[in-house]
């Protein structure tokens, strides 16, 4: 079982970019870790979860929220404001009765999936095309 721990996540930057998230807390069985400029309101945040169903599913969640936050200039005042938030939201489910080889083979898959080179997935969810053919 792991532990709430820190977690190095890198961006597509033409300069590719570490983005280091710290332990934040553990809930209701999330675990929470974030990434912080300094301004709580900017943090972005990774959360996972992982919890049997009552049919003997494994239900495993990972959330990740990035916000753009710019200064916003009130009575004088700059003010830091969240000006919009990016979501990813991965949900694996998975037999009780499944093997770690399949899980293993099923999070590669996804994984390279989201590759550059995988133009329906890049060109639909970076570039925001529509899919047609």
């Amino acid at each position: 079982m792991p532990t709430l721990q820190s977690l190095v996540l890198t961006d597509r930057a033409t300069t590719p970019v570490n983005h280091t998230f710290t332990p934040f807390g553990l809930e209701g069985g999330v675990a929470m870790v974030v990434e912080s400029s300094g301004v709580k309101v900017g943090d972005s945040k990774f959360s996972i979860s992982n919890r049997k169903s009552a049919n003997g599913r494994y239900k495993v969640a990972m959330k990740l929220e990035v916000p753009v936050v710019d200064n916003a200039v009130v009575n004088g005042i700059t003010v830091p404001t969240v000006s919009r938030i990016g979501y990813a939201n991965v949900e694996f489910s998975f037999s009780d009765r499944s093997t770690t080889a399949e899980r293993n083979n099923l999070v590669g898959m996804l994984a390279s999936g989201l590759a550059t080179s995988k133009t329906l997935v890049n060109s639909t969810v970076v570039d925001l095309e529509g899919v047609w053919g």
